[in-house]
């Protein structure tokens, strides 16, 4: 007893921010020497109070239903001022948990919150999904508009996303695809593509990326299968900390933070089968100083992603996505290792990645973008990046994106929509001003592919100290101001 006492203040202290330097913000080293102006960041202070999760009538068996325990224990630390809510070891079902302010929901080794695939434990709600402004079902874990919130330990959140997810079988094992095949419910809408029940075929017949036509309330509850929600959503929340814990098998996105400031996502785990549709690891979207550390991904889309909203609603909501680093980081599959956009019409600036690796990912690299978005990304620095095995380009910037992966756009034998020179307006993005150094790819499809538009070309690109070995050299469309120097390809 004694033993565990000593183990939970520990790990309480590193929460609060009080543990490392005697006393000091052991996240404080990130933010100084940047190549830009960004204030310190310091994990959230959380008050000392502690409940367990039992005490609340809940059990860790896998088949009862947690949901009112969750909201019970959760409103019982708000009403005295916060505190750390313990899910100790067990497997805990539960539908959606919303936190609140001055919350930590701390995961003991061996604690499994595994959210239920009923649809009806998620009501429809007004949300952004892929920077849009629509409808979605709530996330199973969210928080909106709370301070000092945090999710820690060493235990597990899983998603239960194949519940909710479509599947391509060319994705796919043939005895994983039977396996899909043999879920109730499901239809195969066309062939090698599975749904979880006609209505989600139904709807996504008239859907524009992901976003359903539907007007009635019952419109929407018809298609609640098909809103599959992102499986951490954190909107407009200040001082925001995931540390340690393993996030998997999500809806859509796993980790979502909108419109959030100071953030840290420290020694997490975000994990997707590879073959999970729109099954991002990170989308950091409209965030103002956060760290991205230690920490590791796996995703069936892009791994770790920086946004900032699409089209009009995203120049409308006008909140650049600002002031990041990321550090120390391991992408290990997904569309891309470190991607920013395709949804940047609110604006890139101010972001350092470094001392980070991808293995085995289809782009390292990647820069994406369309004509419509409009937005400027700028001031990206990208400094000591080691990679291996990737599918198609290390390094891509495509201001010609159509929401199709690489590898699936060379398969297709996809051109550019138009080469032809158009107006500029509000609607066209902007990328210049970035600096990619120290960088080492052994084995690419392609080393680089910079595609930008004839009205707007890609700007002011510094590549230095690059040695990539791929089957195919560089390509370069609508450039200027690229500036290589010790640059080497060897092509194979």
């Amino acid at each position: 007893m004694k033993k565990l006492i000593v183990t939970l203040i520990a790990a309480l202290m590193v929460v609060s921010g009080f543990a490392a330097d005697n006393g000091g913000n052991p996240y404080k080293k990130y933010t100084e020497k940047l190549p830009f102006q960004m204030p310190e960041v310091s994990a959230p202070v959380i008050p000392a109070y502690t409940v367990n999760l039992k005490k609340f009538g809940a059990l860790g068996d896998g088949v009862a239903l947690n949901t009112k325990a969750f909201e019970k224990a959760i409103a019982a630390l708000s009403k005295k001022g916060g505190g750390h809510l313990v899910v100790p070891a067990g497997v805990w079902l539960t539908g959606p948990i919303v936190l609140k302010s001055n919350i930590d929901l701390h995961l003991e080794m061996g604690a499994v919150i595994q959210f239920s695939g009923d649809e009806s434990l998620y009501p429809v709600i007004k949300t952004s999904f892929e920077g849009l402004d629509t409808r979605r079902c709530q996330s199973p874990l969210s928080a909106n508009g709370a301070e000092n919130i945090s999710i820690t330990g060493k235990g597990v959140i899983d998603g239960n996303g194949q519940f909710w997810r479509p599947v391509k079988k060319s994705k796919m094992t043939e005895s994983q695809w039977k396996e899909v095949l043999a879920r109730p419910g499901g239809v195969e809408s066309k062939k090698g593509y599975w749904v979880p029940n006609q209505a989600y075929a139904d709807a996504e017949k008239s859907a524009n990326m992901n976003v359903p036509k539907a007007s009635t309330e019952e419109e929407w509850n018809a298609i609640k299968r098909f809103l599959r929600p992102v499986m951490v959503s954190l909107v407009n929340c200040k001082n925001v900390l995931l540390q340690g814990v393993i996030f998997q098998n999500s809806p859509a996105w796993n980790l979502h933070p909108l419109m959030c400031e100071n953030v840290i996502i420290d020694d997490v785990l975000a994990r997707n089968p590879a073959y999970a549709q729109n099954g991002d690891a990170l989308d950091l979207e409209s965030c103002k100083n956060a760290l991205i550390v230690n920490s590791k991904f796996d995703a069936g889309d892009d791994g770790i992603c920086i946004k900032s909203g699409k089209d009009k609603d995203g120049r409308l909501r006008g909140r650049p996505c600002e002031n990041v680093v990321v550090d120390g980081c391991t992408v290990f599959a997904g569309h891309g290792g470190f991607v920013v956009g395709s949804e940047m019409s609110g604006g890139v600036k101010n972001i350092l990645v470094e001392n980070c690796q991808f293995l085995g990912t289809d782009v390292g690299l990647r820069f994406k973008s369309t004509r419509g978005r409009g937005g400027i990304v700028e001031n990206i620095f990208i400094d000591n990046v080691s990679m291996t095995d990737i599918k198609t380009d290390a390094i891509t910037f495509n201001m010609y994106y159509g929401g199709k992966s690489v590898a699936e756009m060379l398969a297709d034998g996809d051109n550019p929509d138009n080469v032809t020179k158009m107006p500029v307006t509000e609607e066209t993005p902007i990328f210049r001003n970035i600096d990619i150094k120290n960088i080492v790819c052994n084995g690419a499809g392609r080393a680089m592919e910079f595609n930008g538009l004839p009205e707007m070309p890609i700007n002011g690109i510094r590549l230095q100290n690059i040695n990539i070995i791929a089957k195919s050299d560089a390509v370069f469309n609508n450039c200027q101001n690229i500036k290589q120097r010790n640059v080497h390809i060897t092509v194979k």
